[in-house]
């Protein structure tokens, strides 16, 4: 993928460019799907002032085991472009997350083949091993 870096020194990060790092992270369920946290539409708010990128973000679940390193995750990412001096992420609860939030493109990469699991539904209903 190719990275875009902001030209000016000391010029502060573009959106496009937080976004653009924020398209790979993945929380660890999704990542063999290709699916990232800008797609999941976990990203609630992006502000940048100066050279500091500060990050709301909800969580699918409040008990995801994934939360810490995907936190890491973020901030490492977006810390590592050149016009980024510090980055904040919080965990916000408000609104709530749900399915409805992710893009066309993760709806169709969760989902289900039923045409490849129904025949397999119906063997194992008549007691055959598929």
């Amino acid at each position: 993928m190719e990275r875009v870096v902001d030209s000016v020194e000391g010029a502060s990060p573009s959106r496009e460019v937080v976004i653009r790092a924020l398209d790979e992270c993945y929380d660890p369920c999704c990542r063999d799907r290709k699916i990232s946290v800008v797609d999941m539409r976990l990203i609630e708010n992006i502000e940048i002032q100066g050279r500091d990128v500060r990050i709301e973000m909800m969580l699918t679940t409040g008990w995801c085991p994934f939360a810490a390193r995907l936190l890491d995750m973020i901030e490492e990412k977006v810390g590592s472009l050149p016009a980024v001096d510090a980055v904040h992420v919080e965990v916000v609860w408000d609104p709530t997350w749900t399915p409805d939030r992710m893009s066309s493109d993760a709806r169709e990469k969760l989902r289900l083949p039923l045409e490849k699991l129904m025949p397999l539904r119906e063997a194992r209903l008549r007691g055959e091993s598929a």
